[in-house]
């Protein structure tokens, strides 16, 4: 796991080395072990290394080609790298280490961009073709490794991280008010853009390329994307069973390849017990990490945020040598600049507590697993799904599921919070934007399957993608490489052929709700359950307890609603009750403080609003 950058000058300047140096180190904590960097007149590559396969010089970047006419930066694990080197080598390939770095590069010589679809693993790359001229830029399937990139001043710039880019001194930064509409609608950006014009951020399951001999635009192509639909034929249940308990174990079997010790985080559900179960057979005495909450000012349902118990109950079962961190009010004041640096873009949730589980795992292992992807796979959140299964059209669809999207603000609330700013982004319709997600999902939707399958694809692409970006910058930052069995290949096929039937235990019920019923009796079916999940739940029976298979779902959440009303009160007064805070340059002052007035004086539960706001706060003292 590394961190990749690289400049073009398309005027043909000679490209400064001392900016591509510049642009490596500004990543050098994504690859503390070595880095590297290659120039050939108006082309530049640079990488930053994190050994973790072929730990001494072999697996040295950027790597050329035997006949030096193609050039890899290359930052992620291909988990099916030795078959695809077998391949290889019977077509007339010679290897001089043993990284899958150098299958990467001759893949892509032997099969061109189709090679891109062999790969089952997380990767960002960029391919120099010193003959043709032309570079090639791409991501893996799930977006799991994020790569930016941007035009300015005849220059094309990319890396791992926007530091690379505004590594740049004469890179002009401007905030992207379209964007700051689109992540206060949904605590998410579900374009390609960030939060400062000019940059963006390649699409998961998509390469780019462009070609110095007549282009100046990158060409972009979409090879892969999600496909959640009904099978034509569907098996007996137990066949569905038995296949995912194989396809699940055969998964994180794979992802063990490494020469470095890994570990594996234990949150206390069902995700990451799993994979702690399976890890543990193959490593003895895993290491494991939970990360807990101070929960003696919490109330209500956060009550429940903590789940050291159960984690260590598992710990027990497994074997395992288990650490934990817990956290309380100010560990959010203490690391928020320090995040918002690493994290370079707010994103979904309230981020910090990945931040110190990273950095507590990083203590003692360089790769951790992670449960990332069970939910949106397998139907983990059914409340959400339910309040779509009854709708008469997409249309219909659309707006019952945008108006649940809206997690920060709604369209009356976007409208007054941004009231300076308003003439700039009055063209921007978030509607449309939630809507342009389904563009290349054409399933018929002519059932509540369908329109369950639809959420399904719109949070793989929108939700699950958000988390990805901000597991790699918060792990990476800590010089951590995260892992993702889930997001197996053969897993992923499986799961999005896999009928909502066997997910979902409570559909037939929500389907016979009135809707002239009350608003209550109708909430009975749109909160969390131990409902969703329910084929991985059975086929996980085997290998985690009863007592974590049949549990009720609970997120990875702080108990900040108590927080930001008790002992963070004054931090969240003097960062964001204060009229000289960044936010206002752009934000409405009384609007936004309406809002957080009412979260304090406990009308409404504002605090992802809070917490979003803390971080923009950061952010745009850090960049504007």
């Amino acid at each position: 796991m590394c961190g990749i950058t690289g400049l073009l000058n398309i005027d043909g300047r000679p490209v400064s080395e001392e900016l591509l140096v510049k642009m490596t180190d500004s990543i050098s904590h994504r690859g503390p072990d070595g880095e590297g960097v290659w120039i050939e007149r108006n082309v530049g590559l640079g990488h930053r290394r994190l050994s973790v396969i072929d730990i001494g010089d072999g697996g040295k970047q950027p790597m050329h080609s035997n006949d030096k006419r193609w050039i890899l930066t290359y930052n992620g694990e291909i988990y099916n790298y030795k078959e695809l080197k077998l391949e290889l080598i019977n077509k007339g390939f010679n290897f001089k280490t043993r990284t899958d770095t150098e299958v990467v590069l001759n893949s892509l010589i032997n099969w061109g961009t189709d090679a891109i679809s062999k790969f089952n693993g997380m990767f960002a790359f960029a391919l120099w073709d010193r003959l043709e001229q032309k570079l090639l830029i791409a991501r893996d399937r799930y977006g799991i490794k994020p790569i930016y990139y941007a035009f300015q001043d005849n220059k094309f710039l990319f890396g791992s991280e926007q530091k690379t880019i505004l590594s740049d001194s004469d890179f002009r930064r401007t905030l992207n008010k379209p964007a700051l509409l689109e992540y206060c609608t949904f605590q998410n950006i579900f374009t390609d853009q960030v939060l400062l014009n000019d940059i963006k951020l390649l699409p998961g399951g998509c390469y780019g390329t462009l070609n110095l001999t007549n282009q100046s635009s990158l060409n972009i192509v979409n090879y892969w994307d999600y496909s959640f639909r009904e099978p034509e034929e569907k098996l007996d249940k137990q066949e569905y069973v038995n296949e995912l308990n194989s396809l699940f174990k055969r998964a994180v079997k794979n992802q063990l390849v490494s020469d470095v010790e890994i570990g594996s985080y234990l949150s206390g559900g069902i995700d990451s017990g799993s994979i702690s179960a399976v890890a543990s057979t193959e490593i003895p005495f895993l290491k494991t990490f939970t990360c807990g909450f101070d929960l003696s000012s919490a109330s209500g349902i956060e009550l429940g945020f903590d789940e050291r118990n159960k984690a260590e109950e598992m710990s027990a079962i497994f074997n395992t040598e288990h650490y934990e961190i817990v956290l309380k009010a100010g560990d959010m004041e203490r690391c928020l600049s320090d995040l918002a640096h690493h994290l370079e873009e707010p994103r979904v949730g309230q981020s910090y507590p990945n931040y110190y589980s990273a950095k507590l795992a990083s203590k003692f292992v360089k790769v951790v697993l992670s449960g990332s992807g069970g939910d949106e796979l397998f139907g983990g959140y059914p409340w959400r799904y339910y309040r779509a299964a009854n709708c008469q059209s997409f249309e219909n669809y659309i707006d019952e599921y945008y108006l649940y999207w809206q997690r920060l603000l709604s369209n009356k609330e976007l409208k007054k919070v941004f009231s300076p700013i308003s003439n700039e982004v009055k063209d921007v319709w978030t509607r449309d934007i939630f809507k342009s997600i389904f563009k290349n999902h054409k399933n018929t939707l002519s059932s509540p399957e369908d329109f369950i399958n639809h959420s399904l694809y719109f949070e793989a692409k929108t939700f699950l993608h958000g988390l990805f970006i901000v597991e790699d910058k918060l792990s990476m930052a800590h010089g951590l490489e995260n892992r993702v069995p889930f997001m197996d290949n053969d897993l992923v096929d499986f799961a999005m052929k896999c009928p909502i039937n066997l997910k979902l235990n409570n559909l037939s019920n929500v389907l016979k709700i009135d809707e002239n019923e009350s608003v209550s009796k109708k909430n009975l079916f749109f909160r969390k359950t131990n409902d969703g999940k329910q084929i991985l739940r059975e086929a996980m029976r085997k290998i985690v307890p009863e007592s974590i298979t049949s549990a009720e779902k609970k997120g990875f959440s702080s108990p900040d609603s108590s927080w930001f009303r008790g002992q963070s009160i004054s931090f969240v007064k003097e960062n964001l009750l204060n009229r000289n805070a960044c936010l206002y340059n752009y934000l409405d002052f009384e609007s936004v403080n309406s809002l957080i007035d009412e979260h304090i004086a406990g009308k409404k539960n504002r605090r992802l609003f809070i917490w979003s706001m803390l971080n923009l706060e950061a952010w745009m003292k850090k960049n504007l």
